[in-house]
């Protein structure tokens, strides 16, 4: 357990760096959702995104950096393209970009001396759309792994215990689950015709969205399980994985989400009538 725990720690310290984080001196890909980075003038990094903050470069990037929300003042060398989403691209004298430079809401700022191998052009709107649909990806992916943790760590015993029915009892957690996505909204709804039922009512509507994306991430922790035997923590952030990829497949992946959230929901729902039992 202890062991899976540091090992869920590490990754999410991984995904989720200081609001102020600068790029790995000995090279590597560097990915970072929130926060400024500085490349130094003796650093080297190889792809860099950065979902939203500031990018300074003074050292050398040999692969891509692409900047969805934030602006780019590149002092040093981008061997590939350089994209800039919403915010300002700045080259330096001595800056240089040997692809494309890639801009979106601000025409960048070319100081003379500065130099571009590929073509300086403005961002198409299916250009876009892709590096939102990445960052946003990457946001949700991070947010689930984020309350993931937080609930095993608060209820490990509850989350065995949900592992377990949803392989003792897959076909009853399916249809509860099924009964229950489609029934909570309606019940909501119709207690908050009442003036008796509007508190519950309320409370409920407030309540469907996280209950869905508990669910989402129950599914998780149960095929993760079915992948790893040991390891709580390791088996969610493995079935989280498997499922957030399987969400990229077009058209299929959102029924795959879909499904994973009705099957996760019923799982819950009979591991609480199995404790009550209990």
């Amino acid at each position: 357990m202890r062991r899976s725990l540091l090992f869920g720690m590490l990754l999410l310290l991984w995904l989720v760096p200081a609001v102020s984080a600068s790029a790995a001196a000995d090279g590597g890909d560097r990915i970072v959702l929130v926060g400024s980075v500085l490349v130094g003038r003796e650093e080297t990094v190889d792809d860099l995104v950065v979902v939203d903050g500031d990018v300074t470069i003074r050292g050398e990037v040999t692969g891509d950096v692409v900047v969805i929300d934030g602006d780019v003042t590149i002092r040093g060398s981008v061997a590939g393209d350089v994209v800039a989403v919403s915010g300002l691209a700045t080259l330096g004298r001595r800056g240089r970009i040997g692809g494309d430079l890639v801009y979106g809401d601000e025409t960048p700022v070319q100081t003379p001396g500065s130099q571009v191998g590929g073509e300086v052009k403005k961002f198409e709107i299916g250009d876009a759309s892709i590096i939102g649909a990445i960052g946003a990806w990457i946001a949700f992916t991070v947010s689930l792994l984020l309350l993931g943790l937080v609930l095993l760590l608060l209820a490990p015993r509850a989350g065995d215990a949900v592992a377990r029915t949803g392989r003792a009892k897959p076909l009853i957690a399916a249809l509860v689950g099924l009964l229950a996505f489609f029934l909570l909204p309606v019940i909501a709804i119709a207690a908050s015709v009442t003036i008796i039922g509007l508190p519950l009512g309320i409370v409920l509507l407030l309540l469907i969205l996280p209950l869905y994306a508990i669910g989402y991430l129950t599914t998780a922790l149960v095929v993760g399980r079915r992948v790893l035997k040991k390891g709580l923590i390791l088996a969610f952030v493995a079935g989280l994985v498997i499922l957030q990829l399987l969400a990229l497949i077009p058209i299929a992946g959102a029924l795959i989400g879909f499904l994973a959230t009705i099957f996760g929901l019923g799982v819950l729902l009979v591991a609480l009538l199995r404790a009550r039992r209990a």
